[in-house]
Formats: C-alpha cells, structure tokens, sequence
C-alpha cells in the first residue's frame, strides 16, 4: 500500500465519519458493524491481534484497511482524546486553612479518640487554636471509615443487620436503623452533587427494564445505560411494562448527558419505539437509528442490559422487596454502580472511570461526600 493509497482511504474515511447517515453499532469492544451508505449491506467490522478485518469487498479482495475499517478506528481515537481532554478529577478534600482565622500556616496536632474512631487535630501556628476537620461528617459519632464501610457493604448485597454485626466485631455498635440513616443521607447528599457531573459516554446505548416489588405490588424499573462505558444513565419506576411511556426516560438521559445516541438498542418493547420516534427523532436522513432485534444468543444481544438487571436484583433480593417507590435503593445502587463498582468488562475501571471521571483518594467514597459536602 502506497501512502497515497492510504490517505485517501483516511479522507475517505473521513467523510464517512461526517455524513450525519453514518452509524456505527457497536457489538462489543472488537466488533462493530457499519451500513453501507450504498446498499442495504451491512459490514462487520472486527479488532483483531493482526488488525482491523471488514467484511467489505474492499478489505476482502485487495487485502488493505479499508476506509469502515479506519472510520471507526479513528472515531474511537477522537472518543479517546476527547475524554482525555475534557477529564473531571475530584480531588480528595485538603485541611489547608485554620477553620478560625483561616491562615494556612497549620500543622497536626494529635489524634482526638473516642469509642467511635479516632479524629485528627490540628494547630494554627498563626491564632494557637486547635481544631478538627471532619468534611461532610460534622456531628456524626462514627468515623468517615465506619460511615464508608457501611456504604460499602450495603451496596455489594449486605443487609442492615448484617452491617450492624459486622460492625459490632470492629467495635463500634450501632444500631441497623442508623445505618440506613446514613445510607439515605449520604446516598441524597452524593446524587445532587454527581448530577451537576456530564460523563463523556458513547454514542450507543441500550434500555431494559426489570420488574421489581415494591411494598409487595410489581413495579417495573426501566433503566438506560452507555454501551461502551457502561454507565448507568438514568432510570425510572413504572406500574406497567407494556402500557409504560418510556419517553421521560429518554428525554431525562438526553438532558443529563446533553447529548443524544446515534444507535439506541432494545427488545421489542412497543414502549420503547413510541418514545423514540417521539423523543430522538426516527423520521429524517442523519437521526439516531433504533435497533429492536435483539436474540438471546450471538453477537446481537442485550448482555450488558441483563447484567445491570442483575446487579439490581442481586441488592433487591437481599432486602426481600422495596418498601417504597422513592427508596434510596434505586439512586443508590445507581451511584455505587457508576463511581464505586470495578467492572471486569472495563478491565477493572469503574463506567465513571471510562468516562473520564477521576475520584481521587484511598476511600472513593470520602471523597466525594467531601467533595458534596463543599459545594
């Protein structure tokens, strides 16, 4: 291959990317597929050990990388570059300042113990007061790491008594009606602040809903997630599955990321095509594209959905039922899954990590009640 031949197949790919007909469904992380802006054919585009293979006559017969290939290779590359540049960091929360005349010039002093953790103490070299810092935990008997462990272990599938007596083998007793205080407070208090965060997603997403009892009555939850970087986009309970509009669902996750998908995938629920058409647009050249044949099996499949689903109940089966629609469990589990969970599918990042959303810190979880606490 000449370097003539090569760039022209990249301006060629280029302008693939640009025509606003152009979509790139994404199957998995090595496998895409691309329409052809010609025919009804459909080229399975795949990331190989030995490079990008297509199913295109081009790639086939002249044994070169053709220009669906390089389209989404380079679209992936701007993705990348895009996230780099626009990267969010929240920083741990630094005690910089004297909480009194608020000079800088303060050391450590000691640690302040009690039975229900230790706290540090600091000393204005300026003023001569001592004080502590404890951001977003002020008045709370228990440590930020006795709060966080809770957090933690009620969001990987433990119960509330189960943390109670968890917590009782540290030596620290607290009662399990306390705990889902701080689960509520702290749940509320992260959310607002995360809501205000844009996540750079992908251009695919999927939908899914999974039933649920709420105070014995089956509800359904409809959630939205990113493919590529699995992050749970929004969600919302409903009474019905097949009489539901899903059309607010749409239009919150369309608000939240301010942006809407090029390819929207998910099963053949009437619900769903109603509010897309309504909600994204399915009528002129260059709208988003809907997919709705999904199988159980193969490539073309809605794993990812039925994961999330899992995860959910997974957390709802321990609890033996929500008690009532507006239950932290459903932002709760949402927050965990997006900042706090690893996922073995993006090679241990956490969605929020794939996005381009750095927590910084030991505990992920005081950083962000810190940072929440702050704002």
């Amino acid at each position: 291959m000449t370097q003539k031949e090569y760039l022209t197949r990249e301006e060629r790919a280029q302008k693939l990317l640009e025509n606003p007909n152009t979509h790139i469904l994404r199957i998995n992380d090595n496998h895409f597929q691309m329409k052809s802006l010609a025919t009804n054919r459909i080229y399975d585009i795949h990331s190989t050990e030995f490079g990008w293979k297509c199913t295109c006559f081009d790639h086939i017969y002249r044994k070169v990388t053709c220009k669906h290939a390089l389209a989404v290779s380079i679209s992936l590359r701007l993705r990348e570059e895009a996230r780099q540049r626009n990267r969010i960091v929240i920083d741990t929360v630094s005690n910089e300042e004297c909480i009194f005349c608020h000079g800088g010039n303060i050391k450590k002093y000691g640690i302040r113990k009690n039975k229900y953790g230790d706290i540090q103490r600091f000393q204005c070299s300026d003023c001569k007061k001592t004080f502590s810092i404890n951001v977003g935990f002020e008045k709370m008997r228990s440590s930020p790491k006795v709060i966080t462990s809770a957090l933690q272990l009620y969001f990987t599938g433990e119960s509330l008594r189960g943390i109670q007596k968890f917590l009782a083998l540290q030596g620290v007793s607290v009662n399990h009606t306390t705990i889902y205080k701080w689960i509520k407070k702290y749940t509320n208090l992260m959310g607002d602040y995360l809501e205000n965060i844009i996540p750079q997603v992908g251009d695919t997403w999927r939908a899914d809903e999974v039933y649920v009892k709420v105070k014995g009555d089956k509800k359904y939850l409809f959630a939205l997630m990113d493919d590529e970087t699995r992050f749970w986009i929004a969600q919302e309970v409903a009474d019905s599955k097949f009489k539901h509009d899903a059309r607010n669902l749409l239009r919150m996750a369309k608000e939240k990321m301010e942006t809407k998908p090029r390819v929207f995938v998910t099963d053949g629920l009437p619900a769903y095509r109603d509010a897309f058409k309504k909600e994204y647009g399915a009528v002129k050249k260059g709208s988003p594209i809907h997919i709705r044949h999904i199988s159980l099996k193969g490539d073309r499949n809605n794993n990812k959905m039925e994961r999330l689903n899992g995860e959910f109940r997974d957390r709802e089966k321990v609890m033996r039922g929500v008690k009532k629609m507006d239950s932290v469990i459903f932002d709760g589990t949402q927050i965990y899954h997006n900042y706090f969970r690893p996922h073995m599918g993006l090679d241990g990042k956490t969605p929020a990590e794939a996005c381009g959303i750095e927590i910084k810190g030991d505990n992920k979880w005081i950083t962000v009640i810190q940072n929440a606490s702050k704002k």
